[in-house]
């Protein structure tokens, strides 16, 4: 099955407490049927996105590594996705040639919720951006969120701003 980045990357960064009943993976091409965009739409606007559209965004975000590290929760019972976060990794110039990780669309189903699968989702990406050697990892959250991040080790950094096109 083909992922949007290499499997092996992901093995000794998900916390052994996952339940035998989900799967952490990369995303893979066939999510599409399996309700990633479902599972997006309940985070924000997904718009339309046919399956050719969805393949062509996979197979360029699979060609930029090491840019692109999206996980997935599934469930194995109904093969569907019940969970998603994103690591996306700038390179730099600064910090030596660094790279920064930026924590994206973090997602579980409202079905799942509760079951401490965003907890999975983080720690997962933490430990990824870390072996991966990010500099910092930062993300952008509602406020009422600050409690649930400052867990995995994120800081309110207030100092942010946004233009919606």
């Amino acid at each position: 099955m083909p992922f949007v980045f290499d499997e092996s990357l992901l093995v000794s960064h998900v916390p052994t407490d996952v339940p035998a009943d989900l799967k952490v993976r990369p995303l893979a091409i066939d999510d599409f049927s399996k309700g990633y965009l479902e599972l997006l739409a309940q985070l924000t606007s997904v718009g339309n996105l046919d399956k050719e559209a969805f393949e062509k965004q996979f197979e360029a975000m699979k060609k930029s590594v090491p840019n692109y590290h999206i996980v997935v929760i599934e469930d194995r019972a109904t093969e569907k996705v019940v969970g998603s976060a994103t690591l996306v990794i700038e390179m730099k110039f600064i910090h030596e040639a660094g790279s920064r990780g930026r924590v994206e669309d973090v997602v579980v189903d409202k079905e799942k919720r509760g079951q401490k699968l965003g907890a999975v989702l983080l720690k997962t990406l933490v430990s990824l951006g870390k072996s991966l050697g990010v500099y910092k990892l930062s993300l952008e959250c509602k406020p009422e969120l600050l409690p649930f991040y400052s867990q995995f080790g994120f800081e309110d950094d207030c100092n942010f701003m946004t233009q919606r096109f």
